[in-house]
C-alpha cells in the first residue's frame, strides 16, 4: 500500500514506521489466526491445588524473602465507566416518567435486571449523595411519584451537572460504604496493597491511566492520602503511565484499505491491554502483581484474599530459585550436585516443558543450550477459579507450529469453534482466568528481561468497529496475559471463587460480597 507523504508525516509523528503499518495491514489481510489447543488445563492436568499446609507453606516462602525484592502492583486502569452504566443509560434514553408507566417498561423481560436494580437503589454507595443532588436540581423531587424519583435519581447517576459517573474512570467509582467513609476502587487497592504487598511501611502501586484522566486519580490520592496512610501506617508509593501512541495500530476498511477520517486522515485506534506490556516492561520491580481495577473485596475479605496473594507470591519465589539454581548449575556444565535428567524432570514436572520432544537427533551440548534457553525467561503464576458461568479466557496446553507446547491463558476468540475437536477440548474447561497473576520480571543474574521479547505476536486480534457511521476493522495487540506473555514460563494454581470479585455493571455493586458488614 502506498503512503503519501502526508500520510507518512502522520504516521512517524506518532512514533511509529511506515514498515509496522504495513505490517499490520498484512496481518488484516491474513486475519485472525487461531491457536491449536491440546487440552484444557484441569486440576493435576496444568493446574495445581495447594491444599492448607502447602498453602502456608508457601505464605512462609514469601513472608522470609519478600523483604529481598522490590514489589509492585501492577493495575490497568484506564478505562472509563461507561460499560459499567450501560443498561442504566438506555433507560434513561428510552424511558419517559410523564408518559410511560415504569411498571409496563420493567414489565419487559429483558429489562428483569434493572427491575432489580431500581428497587435497591438505596443500597448503592453513592445512593446519598445522588440523592442529596437530585434534591439540589429538582426542587419538586418530593412531590414526584416513586417511578420518576428513580428515573431522576439515574439522571443523577451519570448526567452532568449530578454524578457524572458513565464519564468517570472506573477506578474513581464509589465502590464500597463503610461506616466512616465511602471508598473508591482506587482506594480499595491502596488498603488490598497492605495486606501483601507491603514492606518497611511502605508500599507500590502502579496505574495505566488515560492521559485525560490522570489529574482526577492525582487529586483523588490527595484528598485521601492523609487518612489511608493514618490508618494504615503505610506510606503509599504511587506511579502512573499511559498507553503510548506508538503503540496505536491502524484501522482499514472492509476491503483492507486503509481507513480515513472523514478530514482524510489515517485512523489509528488504542492497541488493546495488550500495548501495556510497554508499560509492565518499563517498571522497576522485582515482582509484579498484576489484577484488574474493579476486582476488589471489601474490609472484611482482605485477609482471605491477601492469603493467596501470599501464596501464589511463594510459589512464585520458591520456582524461581529453583529456575536461577539449574541455570547456575547448566552455565557451568557442572553436574557433580545435580545431574541432567534431574533439571530435564524439573522443567517438565513443574513448567510443562519437554526439550525431548525434539527426539535423539539432538546432542547433549545443543540439549543444554535449549534448557537454558526455556529456562531463563520471565515467570508467572496465575491464579485460577473453577468455572461458574464467568465469562474470560481460560487455561490451556497450547501446541505451537514448531510442535512445542506450553500452557497459555487462551480467549474463545483465539479457538476455531468450527473445529469440532478444537471446540469439545474448550468445552471441558474447568477454570477460568479472573485476572490474578504474580510475575517475575529479573533473570538469574539480576538483569532485567526484555519483555518484548517474549510476545508472540501472532496471536493479535481483529474486531469490527464503526467510525463515522462507517465500518471499520480494528486491530489489537496481542493480550497482556495472552499472547503478550506467551513465552513467559507460566504455572497455573487455584484459587477460590472468593477472590474473585469484580464490577462489570453496576448492579454488581448490589452483591452481597460487595456490601460491608
Amino acid at each position: 500500500m502506498k503512503f503519501s507523504q502526508q500520510d507518512i508525516a502522520q504516521i512517524e509523528k506518532k512514533g511509529i514506521k511506515v514498515q509496522q503499518v504495513e505490517d499490520q495491514i498484512a496481518t488484516f489481510v491474513r486475519g485472525n489466526k487461531t491457536v491449536k489447543i491440546n487440552t484444557a488445563s484441569t486440576i493435576d492436568n496444568g493446574i495445581i491445588q495447594l491444599d492448607k499446609t502447602e498453602a502456608k507453606k508457601n505464605i512462609a516462602i514469601y513472608d522470609g524473602l519478600m523483604h529481598n525484592f522490590k514489589i509492585v502492583i501492577f493495575i490497568p486502569a484506564s478505562g472509563a465507566a461507561t460499560r459499567m452504566f450501560k443498561e442504566l443509560y438506555g433507560f434513561i434514553e428510552k424511558y419517559d416518567p410523564k408518559t410511560d408507566s415504569l411498571s409496563n417498561y420493567l414489565g419487559d423481560k429483558k429489562n428483569y435486571n434493572l427491575a432489580q436494580f431500581l428497587n435497591n437503589l438505596n443500597k448503592l454507595p453513592f445512593y446519598d449523595e445522588a440523592l442529596k443532588l437530585t434534591y439540589k436540581n429538582h426542587p419538586d423531587f418530593e412531590s414526584l411519584s416513586a417511578d420518576a424519583q428513580k428515573y431522576y435519581l439515574v439522571n443523577t447517576f451519570l448526567k452532568e451537572g449530578g454524578m457524572d459517573l458513565g464519564n468517570s474512570p472506573k477506578g474513581l467509582v464509589p465502590f464500597h460504604k463503610y461506616e466512616k467513609n465511602i471508598a473508591t476502587a482506587f482506594e480499595e487497592h491502596l488498603y488490598e496493597a497492605v495486606t501483601y504487598a507491603s514492606k518497611n511501611n511502605r508500599a507500590n502501586l502502579h496505574f495505566t491511566v488515560s492521559n485525560e484522566h490522570l489529574e482526577k486519580f492525582q487529586q483523588e490520592f490527595k484528598k485521601i492520602k492523609e487518612r489511608v496512610e493514618k490508618q494504615t501506617d503505610i506510606t503509599f508509593h504511587i506511579t502512573y503511565s499511559f498507553q503510548d501512541p506508538k503503540t496505536d495500530t491502524i484501522a482499514v476498511t472492509d476491503s483492507n484499505e486503509a481507513f480515513r477520517t472523514l478530514d482524510g486522515e489515517l485512523f489509528f485506534r488504542p492497541g488493546g491491554h495488550g500495548a501495556l506490556i510497554d508499560n509492565l516492561n518499563n517498571l522497576e520491580a522485582d515482582l509484579v502483581f498484576i489484577k484488574n481495577i474493579d476486582n476488589l473485596v471489601t474490609k472484611e475479605r482482605r485477609n482471605n484474599l491477601a492469603f493467596y496473594k501470599k501464596m501464589l507470591g511463594g510459589k512464585l519465589l520458591k520456582l524461581q530459585q529453583e529456575c536461577f539454581y539449574y541455570l547456575e548449575v547448566l552455565d557451568k556444565a557442572d553436574f557433580s550436585s545435580v545431574n541432567l535428567q534431574q533439571i530435564l524432570e524439573f522443567m517438565k514436572d513443574h513448567l510443562f516443558l519437554d526439550v525431548e520432544n525434539d527426539g535423539a537427533s539432538i546432542s547433549e551440548s545443543e540439549k543444554i543450550e535449549r534448557m537454558k534457553e526455556l529456562l531463563n525467561r520471565p515467570l508467572r503464576i496465575c491464579g485460577m477459579v473453577k468455572n461458574e458461568g464467568e465469562p474470560g479466557g481460560g487455561p490451556f496446553l497450547v501446541e505451537f507450529q514448531n510442535g512445542e507446547q506450553s500452557l497459555q491463558i487462551i480467549e474463545s476468540a483465539q479457538i476455531d469453534n468450527t473445529n469440532p475437536h478444537q471446540n469439545e477440548i474448550a468445552q471441558n474447561a474447568t477454570h477460568f482466568n479472573p485476572v490474578d497473576l504474580v510475575c517475575g520480571l529479573k533473570n538469574y543474574k539480576g538483569e532485567k528481561f526484555d519483555l518484548h521479547n517474549y510476545v508472540d505476536h501472532d496471536m493479535s486480534f481483529i474486531s469490527s468497529k464503526t467510525k463515522d457511521g462507517k465500518n471499520l476493522k480494528a486491530l489489537e495487540l496481542p493480550g497482556l496475559w495472552n499472547g503478550a506473555m506467551a513465552k513467559w514460563n507460566t504455572v497455573f494454581v487455584e484459587v477460590p471463587v472468593s477472590t474473585f470479585n469484580p464490577v462489570k455493571t453496576v448492579a454488581d455493586l448490589l452483591k452481597k460480597s460487595h456490601q460491608p458488614k
